[in-house]
């Protein structure tokens, strides 16, 4: 009995986790929209919030392996380190007087924050849930 609870925990704590990378996207533009979009169905009663659900579990992983498979752009940047932290595979940074380089543009900002995680954590769980 105790054996099968501390299995069961694992497994939520791995799920947790794996949500915990997914849901980063959710808060980018599209994944506002996304949410807002699904928020009025449900208030209307179009949808069931199961679905709701669904789709934005769906969505989170879409985000993850689009960007994971197709972005192959590169940039780079610096800027004065005023705070940083590690936490659950999780880095955030707070630079001051940043500079984001590109290709073709430079873009200067006052402040940043950049939320950086491993995506070859979630993405190797994704391939052994398949098997």
């Amino acid at each position: 009995m105790m054996l099968q609870q501390q299995i069961n925990k694992e497994e939520r704590m791995q799920q947790q986790h794996k949500m915990r990378y997914y849901e980063l996207y959710r808060r980018s533009t599209i994944g506002e929209a996304l949410t807002d979009t699904l928020d009025e169905l449900v208030t209307n009663q179009y949808i069931s919030q199961q679905l709701y659900d669904k789709v934005l579990l769906q969505f989170d992983k879409s985000i993850n392996e689009a960007l994971a498979d197709t972005v192959k752009s590169k940039a780079s940047f610096k800027g004065d380190l005023h705070t940083y932290r590690f936490c659950d595979n999780v880095w955030t940074f707070i630079l001051e007087n940043a500079e984001f380089k590109t290709e073709n543009e430079t873009i200067k900002v006052d402040n940043v924050k950049i939320v950086a995680c491993d995506a070859n954590i979630s993405n190797e769980k994704d391939k052994k849930d398949e098997k």
